[in-house]
């Protein structure tokens, strides 16, 4: 991402958190902004928001992987640098076309953060390369 979409990003994710926690919910205007942003994968994330499919797994040496339930009934793997995503969308829509700016399981677990609903687990040391390999 170049710089000013990572800003414009990071300050929308901001204003999120700042909504929930002052509201108790996204305002309209804060909706249409997202929807300018990121387009056709807003609602897809936010339904996998909505299904608490997103948990966020750490090893005891504070390791961390975002493991999204996607809407397919498949699993995937994010690195905590949400960098890259394992799924179709983000190898064609981000990386090949570049149309999207992140996929809709790197942008719910950005909600999911930003919302304050993410779910936490502890994993092993060991499965935490088992479940990188798994994709």
């Amino acid at each position: 991402m170049n710089y000013i979409i990572e800003e414009t990003t990071k300050k929308l994710f901001e204003e999120v958190k700042k909504s929930k926690r002052e509201n108790d919910s996204v305002s309209d205007d804060l909706m249409s902004a997202l929807n300018c942003v990121f387009g056709q994968p807003l609602l897809s994330a936010f339904d996998l928001v909505d299904r608490n499919s997103v948990t966020k797994l750490t090893t005891p040496n504070r390791r961390e992987l975002f493991k999204i339930s996607g809407s397919s009934r498949k699993t995937y793997y994010c690195p905590s640098s949400l960098q890259f995503c394992p799924c179709p969308s983000f190898a064609f829509g981000v990386i090949k076309r570049g149309d999207l700016i992140m996929c809709k399981h790197i942008l719910a677990v950005h909600l999911s953060i930003a919302l304050q609903c993410c779910l936490e687990e502890k994993i092993a040391e060991k499965n935490f390369d088992a479940f990188l390999y798994e994709q």
